[in-house]
């Protein structure tokens, strides 16, 4: 069911709130709905027929009033809407600026209200895994290869240049052991490089005795002549 008014989602929202020993009106101060409970912060909800950068605003500038703020949307099944398109950023966002999030469902026979985000102080989990990620690949790329905002071209990562590095001792000294590429290259993970083959550039000659592959002899020719490669 396509919503026309943003009024279709007030009653919707009133029972469900009411239902749970609110006292609800609308309109109050410029305010879509101002629910009141006994023993409970007043909850604020401002409606809209979508979810866009006028709702999140307003429902900001309702946090002077309360910490009790949500936003309320109707659901829909277009794919271009912007819940559906980003739903768990959409989720991520609220829960960051504080603000609930609500959708309502109108279906052929019932209504539905869902809240997705209860507003509350953002706490965000800590993943120390992927700050440490960050950190090594800025610490081990040398350089600066990518121009910030590339687009459209291979980036240019700290494992990639390793690999390069390898790639090049191969060419330069023909058929070689495992230990003299870590020997020259004084990488102590070249041999993984090499084993793991992630890129396809290598092949092994005979044991322990490895050689570009065609396609790493054109990335590495490539790379020289200053492009990205694949």
């Amino acid at each position: 069911m396509s919503v026309q008014f943003e009024t279709e989602l007030y009653e919707p929202i009133k029972r469900y709130l009411e239902a749970r020993d609110y006292t609800v009106k609308g309109e109050i101060n410029g305010v879509d709905l101002v629910a009141s409970h006994p023993e409970k912060e007043t909850v604020l909800v401002e409606l809209k027929k979508s979810f866009s950068l006028k709702l999140l605003l307003q429902g900001i500038d309702r946090l002077a009033l309360s910490d009790r703020v949500y936003l309320a949307v109707p659901a829909s099944s277009t794919s271009s809407n912007v819940l559906n398109q980003h739903h768990n950023s959409v989720r991520k966002l609220c829960r960051r600026l504080g603000l609930g999030l609500i959708q309502v469902y109108f279906g052929p026979r019932t209504t539905r209200v869902d809240v997705l985000v209860d507003p509350g102080p953002y706490r965000p989990r800590k993943r120390p895994e992927k700050s440490k990620a960050l950190h090594d690949e800025f610490t081990n790329r040398k350089g600066d290869p990518n121009p910030g905002g590339t687009a459209g071209r291979k980036i240019m990562t700290a494992y990639r240049q390793q690999v390069l590095q390898v790639a090049a001792c191969v060419a330069e000294h023909g058929d070689c052991p495992l230990p003299t590429i870590r020997e020259i290259t004084g990488m102590k993970n070249a041999a993984s490089i090499v084993q793991k083959n992630h890129y396809g550039w290598f092949e092994r000659v005979s044991r322990g005795h490895y050689r570009l592959t065609e396609q790493g002899k054109d990335e590495l020719r490539l790379f020289a002549e200053g492009g990205s490669g694949k």
